[in-house]
């Protein structure tokens, strides 16, 4: 234990660990195929089963990417009261939320064959970055309706500006 840790539980005080970058995920790195962005939401869902239907057809791996913060992330199993698990335990739920959300898409047979990433960094960096080694990026768009609705949201705008590769937004009626 080091010094600043055994000072830290001898005052009855958690010190925390020490964390670099390199322990979690900041980018995807992606080698063709179809990348879709996956934010939980239920237009994600749709665009994930547009791009899953795409990718087959094309026989194209398909990359399910999910960027995530620590105000986004689910609380890991490791967590309990007084204690705050590791970043890498965050990113490991994350990863458990995500797998589940493409199993409850395409099923757990189709689940198996998608690479699924989860990349500590903001959304629009998240996908263009991962878009430089995709032939396709596809986002959804969250519908609003009304002359709101034929506005794109922030990340699909972006990205569909941006990305270094072709982008399908899916469109929706959801609103979740």
């Amino acid at each position: 234990m080091t010094e600043q840790f055994g000072q830290a539980a001898e005052r009855g005080e958690v010190a925390a660990e020490s964390v670099d970058d390199n322990d979690i995920a900041t980018r995807a790195e992606v080698g063709g195929g179809v990348v879709v962005g996956h934010d939980g939401s239920g237009c994600a869902q749709e665009a994930l089963t547009w791009a899953a239907g795409l990718a087959e057809r094309a026989r194209w791996p398909l990359h399910v990417v999910r960027a995530w913060r620590m105000t986004t992330a689910p609380q890991p199993k490791t967590w309990e009261p007084g204690y705050v698990p590791p970043i890498t335990d965050y990113e490991l739920a994350v990863l458990d939320d995500l797998r589940a959300d493409v199993a409850a898409v395409l099923g757990a047979e189709r689940a198996e064959g998608v690479h699924c990433h989860v990349v500590h960094a903001p959304a629009v960096r998240a996908l263009i970055e991962a878009a430089q080694g995709a032939d396709l990026l596809v986002v959804g768009a969250r519908g609003r309706g009304g002359f709101a609705g034929l506005l794109l949201g922030s990340t699909s705008d972006q990205v569909t500006h941006h990305a270094p590769c072709p982008v399908t937004v899916v469109r929706s009626q959801r609103r979740d």
